[in-house]
């Protein structure tokens, strides 16, 4: 299987809590299932649990389990806080300061040994690590197109139009987006879609079910298929 044109995704969202790990796992497993070496990074985390062998964060910890090169933990995950807050507050309270080109650096280790690298930011596309950086600068650092996980709720168009913007003012390349459903109460679903795919200029590249507790993880092989044509 020939290798993708891009080296990497970068994988934000609308908002935290739209299921950016589901899609950015379920996509690194399709890119896997096509028969390509998939490396993945969590450049910062909020929310981990303590270990001997320092803090682990459970999203880093998914993608690397539906990742096929391996890599160090430090490699895929620099920045790990334990609070589940902002990033650029985590750092702060720990007295770190997020370096873009740390995280650029690790990317290209992971880049060197692998057809594509699945990387996933932290909250929304401009979630602050820094004082004076975000997510938005993140992506820019790594030269990576963006696809936006769109968390299909009451005022995800905003949300989505908004975000693409951004995107497009920055001069971000849009890789596409995928619509997720997040709230499965969540009334006139459809015309939302119609919506959001007019409004984006393009159908989304996958429409993720409704996932409770026993449902079985998203299979986004058209959409891998898509993304490497």
């Amino acid at each position: 299987m020939r290798a993708p044109r891009t080296k990497g995704w970068f994988i934000t969202g609308t908002d935290t809590e739209v299921g950016k790990t589901v899609v950015a796992a379920a996509l690194t497993r399709a890119l896997v299932a096509r028969g390509l070496r998939a490396a993945v990074m969590k450049p910062v985390a909020s929310g981990a649990e303590p270990t001997a062998a320092g803090p682990r964060n459970a999203d880093a910890l998914a993608l690397m389990a539906a990742a096929n090169v391996a890599a160090a933990y430090e490699t895929v995950n620099p920045y790990c806080f334990l609070p589940p807050i902002s990033p650029h507050i985590a750092a702060r309270e720990a007295g770190v300061v997020i370096d873009l080109a740390l995280l650029r650096s690790r990317f290209h280790s992971l880049e060197a040994a692998a057809d594509c690298v699945v990387v996933e930011g932290a909250g929304g596309w401009l979630a602050p690590v820094s004082d004076t950086a975000a997510m938005a600068d993140l992506a820019a650092a790594l030269s990576l197109p963006v696809l936006l996980v769109v968390g299909l709720r009451l005022g995800c168009i905003n949300h989505a139009l908004l975000t693409r913007e951004s995107m497009r003012v920055r001069g971000a390349a849009f890789g596409g987006w995928i619509a997720n459903a997040i709230d499965p109460a969540f009334d006139r679903a459809a015309e939302n879609l119609a919506t959001l795919s007019a409004r984006l200029g393009e159908s989304p590249l996958a429409c993720v079910p409704f996932l409770g507790p026993l449902s079985a993880a998203p299979d986004l092989g058209e959409a891998a298929r898509r993304l490497c044509a």
